[in-house]
């Protein structure tokens, strides 16, 4: 163990190429937090067996990772493998900031965060379950935010002591789990990253306990035998994976799995690696006492007394931890292939900043240079004690307590002042998992928590020093906040206490969005029913600190069109001097989903964005160029295109007819509920020669009306939100997991046995409003046996329309605007249509 100073870490803060800024991410369940421990231990902060990176109370008790936590470690690289690192390096010194992230995907938005502000992500892997839903989930995002990714295989020793697999099953298990990663990083692969596969023999690969504190890069080994036998070590690391055979007879290395006489070669990692960890396991679990001695003596590790007396695992876990310390080996592949802050931010600057890549900021961030402008990114905001720490990284220039800094919000737009703060940062510091300790200034590339910009920042924003700074990247999500509950206060009196609470719970929660309805309910919404129940804790008992009443979950519905309507919708305006002629369409799955995800927005040039839309979605390239806005909030996934030829003063009400899309598409006609995938195009208008006849009062109700119209001639459709469910059980399970999901209105679309194991993975669709208690009736469907990880997919239509009698949907759509204190039916077509 090596104990260290702030000030060694402050020092080595000046050296952005001895840093590396980590993420641990995983499935739930699969061991980073116990992991991160043994590495924390190994950098001397904290005994060995202590959850120190839990630091919240329903965290230990539910033995699952919440919020993410930050800790900075140090770390002396051994001077032999200094010069295997590939990047340019000061001294052999090293600053290891990493932090560890939740695995359960109700919390994604946790690990979002924490992967803006790092260069490289360990991912760990459970050795039994292998790659799992949110394996791949993380392992997506990692790649799109640009960061290169290190696996470890954990807890192998499950797989020898409960499976009990041979040493050839092992190795194949671990084969088809690295080949099962490589598979996903090279379909979500960027191309300015390079080739990030992950393979053993080039060390990218680590197998470890951290259980019981163990673990192995092939470098290890390699090390071991290049002194014992006096070979190349690097040649020898390439020999010890794959079909490498070694024939004792002739001492030679062969490639082919059997000798001249024909008998069987033993593969070469299962002889030179798995057999030594067999060996000792053999030994020590079967109680051979004289055969623990001499592999003690054969690997020269020395016991003291006390040590002698333990038996059974216990020993186990003294003689691996002394045999393949798991500290060293994964500190020590993170340190040779991660990148550091001064190699990342030359390729991850693109994809980070906003603004053009030759103005300052950018060139900063490219240099990591700490003589620039300050840009600093918050990714979130860290509770303590009622107030919050800003807590993000310096990707240019230094930030310093005291300093005036431009807070710019998300909503910030260069040249404006909306979103925007000028205001000095009362102090900078260092976070360390559950403590904090106080630094003068941090320069780039490193990661920092800031006291005093808590009233300014709501979420994450851009922090900077430069006048010509635009913003950096907003995050996107994996999940989406599709779980709602509406609370409310048991004594008037407290009123403002909830308020106040809402807001610092929104806050502490990068995903969670908080909202008040017309009718006055406190919304909040958030990913799962796993995180609804967190935040509804935390708000009693944190933030608001009163009694609150909750409401049963609420799922939020969308509205879309079906068909292309043929009936062109009219409305006239109240004075009547005013008509819009609007008709309504789907607008495809395909092209919704991509204004979703933000690949094709209203910010795009609208020659480009024509010409996307003309070549993969099938538009006319003029009404393609003609998008008048998106909506709702600008930003949404419907449009409104103007289909008209050259018409009087139509550009003058342009504003007004957005205003009235914007209000349609934000409540639908026939639930209120946002609208989804409709495009609107305007196709003729009449208006009063006379401006003052044809003022917003006239106009925007009028859209507003039209869009209805429109709406309901061309078959209206509800869109409820669809969660992909992936199950994992054993195949006595399969058919209570099959009658609940089906009793759930959900559809099975995948069941696929584990290769080496008795359990299956079933992956299926079900509708968010069906998905309420599924743990606890698959619990009881399985005796217990099944685990299910439920994450949003989609968006899908309810079958049947709104406007039939006794339909599903129409039940449905009665019910919300029953709760929204709406009636019961939804207007007829006479209210919104006009005749001509």
């Amino acid at each position: 163990m090596v104990k260290f100073t702030v000030e060694e870490i402050r020092g080595l803060m000046e050296k952005p190429t001895n840093i590396r800024n980590m993420s641990v991410i995983a499935h739930v369940d699969h061991g980073k937090t116990t992991l991160t421990d043994t590495l924390i231990f190994r950098a001397g902060i904290s005994a060995p067996g202590r959850r120190y990176m839990d630091t919240r109370p329903d965290e230990k008790d539910r033995g699952i990772t919440i919020k993410s936590t930050a800790i900075s470690l140090y770390f002396k690289l051994p001077d032999e493998d200094l010069k295997a690192i590939q990047q340019k390096t000061d001294g052999s010194e090293f600053l290891i900031n990493l932090i560890d992230s939740p695995g359960h995907v109700d919390f994604s938005s946790e690990v979002t965060a924490a992967l803006r502000v790092t260069d490289g992500a360990l991912v760990v892997v459970d050795t039994v379950d292998g790659v799992c839903v949110q394996t791949e989930t993380v392992l997506r995002q990692a790649l799109t935010e640009r960061i290169k990714p290190v696996v470890v295989i954990n807890k192998v020793d499950r797989a020898m002591l409960e499976l009990k697999i041979s040493k050839e099953e092992l190795y194949n298990s671990f084969s088809r789990t690295i080949e099962s990663v490589n598979v996903i990083i090279s379909t979500y692969n960027d191309p300015a990253l390079g080739d990030v596969q992950v393979f053993p023999d080039k060390g990218t690969v680590a197998f470890a306990s951290g259980l019981h504190g163990w673990g192995f890069t092939l470098r290890q080994f390699a090390n071991r035998y290049a002194k014992k036998f006096g070979v190349d070590k690097d040649k020898m690391m390439k020999r010890l994976w794959g079909d490498n055979f070694f024939d004792p007879a002739t001492r030679k290395w062969t490639t082919k799995s059997t000798d001249a006489e024909g008998k069987p070669l033993q593969r070469s990692f299962n002889t030179f690696v798995l057999d030594p960890i067999f060996r000792i396991f053999e030994a020590v679990l079967g109680s051979d006492k004289e055969g623990i001695g001499s592999i003690l003596e054969k690997l020269d590790i020395t016991l003291t007394l006390a040590e002698r007396s333990t038996e059974g695992k216990d020993l186990l876990k003294i003689i691996m931890q002394r045999f393949l310390p798991a500290g060293d080996a994964l500190l020590d592949m993170v340190v040779l292939h991660l990148p550091s802050p001064a190699t990342a931010q030359r390729y991850r600057v693109e994809t980070l900043y906003e603004g053009p890549m030759d103005d300052e900021s950018a060139i900063g961030i490219r240099d990591c240079d700490p003589e620039a402008p300050l840009v600093l990114y918050v990714s979130k905001m860290v509770p303590d004690k009622g107030r919050f720490y800003a807590f993000g990284r310096v990707f240019s220039g230094t930030v310093r307590s005291g300093q005036v800094v431009r807070i710019q919000g998300p909503r910030f737009l260069p040249g404006r002042k909306n979103d925007l703060f000028v205001k000095s940062i009362q102090r900078t510091v260092l976070m360390m998992g559950r403590t904090i300790e106080p630094l003068d200034d941090c320069p780039a590339g490193n990661i920092v928590g800031l006291v005093g910009i808590d009233k300014f920042l709501l979420k994450s924003g851009t922090l900077t020093t430069s006048e010509s700074a635009h913003n950096m990247r907003v995050m996107k999500f994996s999940v989406a906040p599709v779980v709602q509950v509406a609370v409310e206060v048991k004594n008037p009196a407290d009123l403002p206490k909830l308020v106040e609470g809402l807001k610092r719970l929104s806050m502490a929660d990068s995903l969670i969005q908080v909202s008040t309805s017309d009718s006055g309910e406190h919304l909040i919404a958030a990913a799962g029913e796993l995180h609804l129940e967190i935040c509804v804790k935390d708000l009693i008992d944190e933030y608001a600190g009163v009694p609150l009443t909750v409401s049963q979950p609420i799922v939020p519905y969308r509205e879309s069109v079906n068909v292309e309507s043929s009936t062109v919708a009219l409305a006239k305006s109240p004075n009547k001097h005013n008509r819009l002629y609007v008709s309504a369409m789907p607008l495809g799955e395909a092209l919704t989903k991509a204004i979703d995800d933000g690949d094709v927005s209203a910010h795009d040039d609208f020659k480009l964005r024509a010409r996307v839309l003309a070549d993969e979605h099938g538009w006319d390239v003029t009404e393609a160029r003609k998008i008048w806005a998106f909506g709702p909030d600008s930003s949404g996934p419907n449009l409104l295109v103007d289909c008209t030829k050259g018409l009087q003063y139509l550009s003058e009400v342009k504003d007004s007819c957005v205003a009235g899309f914007q209000w349609a598409t934000k409540e639908g006609v026939c639930t209120g509920e946002p609208m989804r995938g409709a495009r609107f195009n305007i196709m003729d208008v009449m208006l009063h020669g006379d401006a003052i006849h044809r003022g917003g009062s006239q106009v925007i109700p009028t859209m507003r009306r039209v869009v209805y119209a429109a709406s309901l001639l061309a078959q209206p459709v509800l869109q409820e939100p669809i969660f992909l469910v992936e199950i994992q059980c054993p195949d006595s399970a399969i058919g209570g997991v099959y009658g609940c999901i089906s009793s759930r209105r959900g559809q099975v679309f995948s069941e696929e046995p584990r290769v080496g194991t008795p359990m299956y993975t079933i992956k299926a669709y079900l509708p968010v409003s069906e998905s309420f208690g599924l743990n606890a009736a698959l619990r009881e469907a399985t005796s217990g046996q099944a685990f299910p990880q439920s994450v949003f997919d989609h968006w899908a239509a309810v079958p049947g329309s709104p406007l039939d009698k006794g339909s599903k949907t129409e039940e449905i759509v009665t019910k919300i605007r029953t709760r929204k204190g709406l009636s019961p039916g939804i207007p007829a077509l006479d209210n919104y249509l006009d005749k001509l």
